[in-house]
Protein backbone atom coordinates (compact mmCIF):
# COMPACT_ATOMS: atom_id res chain seq x y z
CA UNK A 1 0.00 0.00 0.00
CA UNK A 2 1.46 3.36 -0.99
CA UNK A 3 2.21 5.81 1.77
CA UNK A 4 0.24 9.01 2.24
CA UNK A 5 3.26 11.10 1.26
CA UNK A 6 3.77 9.11 -1.93
CA UNK A 7 0.09 9.51 -2.78
CA UNK A 8 0.29 13.28 -2.25
CA UNK A 9 3.25 13.51 -4.62
CA UNK A 10 1.43 11.39 -7.21
CA UNK A 11 -1.71 13.55 -7.01
CA UNK A 12 0.34 16.74 -7.37
CA UNK A 13 2.20 15.41 -10.42
CA UNK A 14 -0.99 14.11 -12.04
CA UNK A 15 -2.68 17.49 -11.53
CA UNK A 16 0.18 19.26 -13.31
CA UNK A 17 0.19 16.69 -16.12
CA UNK A 18 -3.57 16.98 -16.59
CA UNK A 19 -3.48 20.75 -16.92
CA UNK A 20 -0.48 20.48 -19.25
CA UNK A 21 -2.35 18.06 -21.54
CA UNK A 22 -5.45 20.27 -21.51
CA UNK A 23 -3.29 23.22 -22.51
CA UNK A 24 -1.70 21.26 -25.34
CA UNK A 25 -5.10 20.12 -26.60
CA UNK A 26 -6.32 23.72 -26.52
CA UNK A 27 -3.22 24.82 -28.42
CA UNK A 28 -3.59 22.13 -31.09
CA UNK A 29 -7.26 22.96 -31.57
CA UNK A 30 -6.30 26.63 -31.81
CA UNK A 31 -8.64 27.37 -28.94
CA UNK A 32 -9.29 30.67 -27.27
CA UNK A 33 -6.28 32.60 -26.08
CA UNK A 34 -7.97 33.32 -22.75
CA UNK A 35 -8.36 29.61 -22.09
CA UNK A 36 -4.72 29.00 -22.96
CA UNK A 37 -3.62 31.79 -20.63
CA UNK A 38 -5.81 30.48 -17.80
CA UNK A 39 -4.45 26.94 -18.21
CA UNK A 40 -0.89 28.26 -18.19
CA UNK A 41 -1.54 30.10 -14.93
CA UNK A 42 -3.08 26.98 -13.38
CA UNK A 43 -0.11 24.90 -14.53
CA UNK A 44 2.41 27.29 -13.01
CA UNK A 45 0.48 27.37 -9.74
CA UNK A 46 0.15 23.60 -9.62
CA UNK A 47 3.85 23.19 -10.39
CA UNK A 48 4.62 25.41 -7.40
CA UNK A 49 2.34 23.32 -5.19
CA UNK A 50 3.89 20.10 -6.51
CA UNK A 51 7.42 21.33 -5.75
CA UNK A 52 6.40 22.36 -2.23
CA UNK A 53 4.77 18.95 -1.63
CA UNK A 54 7.83 17.09 -2.93
CA UNK A 55 10.23 19.14 -0.80
CA UNK A 56 8.09 18.69 2.31
CA UNK A 57 7.90 14.92 1.72
CA UNK A 58 11.67 14.73 1.31
CA UNK A 59 12.28 16.76 4.46
CA UNK A 60 9.78 14.64 6.42
CA UNK A 61 11.38 11.40 5.23
CA UNK A 62 14.88 12.62 6.09
CA UNK A 63 13.83 13.54 9.62
CA UNK A 64 11.86 10.36 10.22
CA UNK A 65 14.16 8.18 8.27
Amino acid sequence: MPSLSGSLVLVAILAVATVLVLGLVNLLRQGAGNTSQMLMRWRVGLQFVAIVVIVLVLVFRMKHG
